[in-house]
């Protein structure tokens, strides 16, 4: 046979090297996509990660959760801490498995939203966090006096309506510092309730919620990004959920509580404020809007206590082609675990593990949760 003409050999190489190429990309494609989808449940094998977002209230908690459950079970929670109103708005849009919030859901949230279950995780507290060099943690502060710092009317450290709570204490002629959240936030709208709770008049509802328009104050993202703030700012004082003000040897406030007790937040302080709860929980489907346990009854109770909530749909194929039956199952196993042995870990980080009464609601909750009809446990 002839030998072909040169540049008919070095089409065909051009064009062969195109289709290697292709198919080379094509195969690159395929793989990149079974890898995610096997990392994401969606063929019933490999690891699974649960994706949630929410509130950075409970932050520490998860995460060790996360790092306790997936040496356990190979089961992979992607929890970011973007605050509860970030939560609520990626668990309503149904892009995440799970949402974490320290504000149960408004009314009008839940309607966004229908078949949400609120599911207790933890109790917490939300401290006033200061830094007045010199000073230790245990100044007395009351909720009258935190409602005149946060609307901008004391402006000094050497105010008399804190100096007359703290006769002992030299406290220093320095401007007091404001700082609060940024971002839409659970740990803000428990702070807000309580300051309005403390005087309605002087904290009216317009300044309740996730999400305010503060009077004064510099705004900061997150729970870590207010203790920050705090730690680099002499005088600042602002409102902190207690894990990370441990975290970070922070100095905090002794609140008054109901009975007239100045009361430092801690573990049993926090404890004495959850007590007898469980009982006027209402059902996990229900309108969770008006659950507070802030100025809770009891010499021993820390005022500026709180819930945090998981949120998940009690029907999961809601969420999507992404919730797989395998991949619900596992996120019923998780939050089961998390509601029970998980609460071993509480403790340790500053955390008011969950009563049996709470923990049982939960259960009915979880319980509750189906997959198509299909019930996980």
């Amino acid at each position: 046979m002839s030998a072909e003409p040169e540049e008919i050999v070095r089409r065909r190489s051009r064009v062969g090297g195109r289709t290697v190429l292709i198919a080379v990309g094509a195969i690159v494609v395929v793989a990149v996509v079974l890898l995610y989808g096997a990392f994401a449940g969606w063929f019933g094998g490999g690891p699974i990660t649960l994706v949630g977002a929410g509130a950075t209230f409970p932050f520490p908690l998860i995460s060790k959760w996360s790092s306790v459950y997936v040496n356990r079970t190979g089961v992979r929670v992607n929890y970011q801490a973007i605050g509860s109103g970030g939560g609520i708005a990626q668990i309503t849009a149904r892009t995440v498995d799970f949402a974490g919030s320290d504000a149960p859901l408004s009314p009008t949230e839940r309607a966004a939203a229908p078949g949400l279950l609120h599911v207790p995780e933890t109790i917490g507290a939300v401290t006033a966090a200061y830094n007045l060099p010199g000073i230790s943690t245990g100044l007395n502060l009351t909720g009258p006096v935190l409602v005149e710092i946060f609307r901008g009317n004391v402006t000094m450290w050497s105010d008399p309506s804190i100096a007359n709570l703290n006769s002992a204490v030299p406290l220093p002629a320095q401007a007091i510092s404001v700082v609060h959240r940024s971002d839409g936030s659970g740990t803000t709208f428990v702070w807000t309730n309580y300051l309005h709770r403390a005087n309605a008049g002087g904290w009216g509802t317009s300044l309740v919620g996730k999400s305010i328009s503060w009077p004064v104050g510099s705004g900061q993202l997150g729970n870590s990004g207010v203790a920050a703030y705090i730690i680099q700012h002499p005088g600042a004082i602002g409102y902190v959920e207690l894990a990370y003000t441990v975290q970070n040897s922070m100095t905090v406030a002794k609140v008054r509580n109901p009975a007239g007790s100045f009361i430092l937040p801690s573990l049993n302080s926090t404890a004495a404020a959850a007590e007898g709860a469980a009982p006027s929980l209402p059902a996990p489907d229900a309108d969770w809007s008006q659950v507070s346990i802030l100025d809770a009854p009891g010499p021993d109770s820390y005022p500026i206590s709180s819930f945090t909530y998981l949120l998940v749909y009690k029907e999961l194929t809601v969420i999507g082609s992404s919730m797989t039956q395998t991949k619900a199952k596992a996120l019923v196993d998780f939050l089961w675990w998390a509601v029970h042995d998980g609460q071993n870990y509480s403790a340790d980080l500053v955390y008011v593990p969950l009563a049996q009464a709470v923990v049982d609601i939960d259960a009915f909750a979880l319980q509750s949760i189906r997959y198509n009809g299909q019930p996980l446990r």
